[in-house]
């Protein structure tokens, strides 16, 4: 999962460069989905991929829009799985 604060006035440039050059996905990463906060100040986005370098080259395209934090999750019936295997 990460989390991006958008920079203070910026989340329109946001939505500006997403509408004008997409994404910015290296191939191997994968957007899952994203929820926006109710005052536009931050997300919560999932993404997939076995190569977390991936996750580095993509912020690198927003970094200046925005800052991150990069959280590996799972989901809940892997977790469920995982907590059963040990125990």
């Amino acid at each position: 999962m990460v989390i991006e604060d958008f920079k203070p006035g910026r989340v329109g440039d946001v939505y500006r460069r997403l509408a004008e050059s997409g994404r910015h996905m290296p191939a191997g990463l994968t957007y899952v989905g994203s929820w926006i906060t109710d005052d536009m100040a931050r997300c919560y986005q999932v993404m997939e991929t076995n190569d977390p370098s991936l996750l580095d080259e993509w912020i690198s395209h927003w970094a200046d829009l925005m800052d991150f934090e990069v959280v590996p999750v799972i989901s809940s019936d892997q977790a469920r799985q995982k907590a059963l295997k040990e125990g």
